[in-house]
C-alpha cells in the first residue's frame, strides 16, 4: 500500500512517515499543500493523510481535488479541528474518515488499513498460493507451514504480487506500490529484491517472470 502523509508539523509528519514504513508501507511524506498537490498529481496513493490546515493549498481544497479527480485515493483528515461542525464538513466535502488531534497511532494505522480495503475486491485475510501464505496483519509468510523470514520490502513485494490473483504485474506497478518517491526507477531494485524473494521462498520456484511485460505467482 501506498501513503501520502501532508502534514505541516514535521516532527509529526516524520513520526508518522517512519511508523508507517515500520508497517511495510511505502510512504511520502511533505510538510505544505503545494507538495501534496504536486505528488497527487504524479503519484497513484491508496491512502492519503491530509492535514487540514496546510500552507500553501489548504487540505480542504487538496480533498474537494482527490474527490473531483476520481480516482481511488482515499482520504482521511487529521486535524485539531474537533467540532462536531468540522467533522461533518470535512465529510462532506468528501473526507472517507475524520481523526482528531490527539490520537494514538494504533487508531491511525487501523483507519489507513480499513480505507485501503475499500479500494480492493474482497479478499481474505490470510493472502495464499499453492503451499504460501501470506499474513498482512501479523507480518507473517509461511511455505508448507515453515516460517519464512523477510525484509520489510521482501514481504511489500510478495503482498503486491499475491494481491493480484495471478494477474502479471509490470516492474513498474511493484515500484509504484512498493517504494516511496525516493525510488530511482531506472535502478534494478525490483529485480533485485525479486531474486532474493525467490530465494528465501525456495522450491519449486512459485514467481515466475513473463518476458517484456512482469512477473506473477
Amino acid at each position: 500500500m501506498r501513503i501520502l502523509v501532508a502534514e505541516d508539523e514535521a516532527v509529526l509528519a516524520d513520526l508518522l512517515g517512519a511508523g508507517l514504513r515500520s508497517e511495510y508501507f511505502a510512504v511520502d511524506v511533505c510538510y505544505d499543500g503545494l507538495e501534496a498537490e504536486k505528488l497527487l498529481t504524479v503519484n497513484d496513493y491508496d491512502v492519503a493523510v491530509l492535514d487540514r490546515d496546510l500552507p500553501g493549498v489548504h487540505g480542504d481544497d487538496l480533498c474537494r481535488g482527490i474527490v473531483e479527480s476520481g480516482g481511488r485515493t482515499r482520504v482521511l483528515m487529521l486535524t485539531a479541528a474537533a467540532s462536531l461542525d468540522d467533522r461533518v464538513f470535512g465529510l462532506d466535502i468528501g473526507a472517507d474518515d475524520y481523526l482528531t488531534k490527539p490520537f494514538e497511532f494504533p487508531e491511525l494505522l487501523a483507519r489507513i488499513r480499513a480505507l485501503s480495503r475499500r479500494n480492493r475486491p474482497a479478499l481474505p485475510t490470510v493472502l495464499s498460493t499453492a503451499d504460501l501464505q501470506l499474513n498482512p496483519a501479523t507480518h507473517t509468510v509461511t511455505r508448507a507451514g515453515r516460517p519464512i523470514r523477510l525484509s520489510p520490502k521482501e514481504f511489500a513485494v510478495l503482498e503486491v504480487l499475491l494481491r493480484a490473483d495471478g494477474d502479471v504485474v509490470s516492474a513498474e506497478q511493484i515500484l509504484e506500490q512498493a517504494w516511496d518517491e525516493n525510488a530511482d526507477p531506472f535502478t534494478a531494485a525490483v529485480r533485485v529484491v525479486l531474486s532474493r524473494l525467490r530465494a528465501r521462498l525456495g522450491s519449486p520456484p512459485l514467481i515466475e517472470t513473463v518476458p517484456g511485460v512482469g512477473y506473477r505467482l
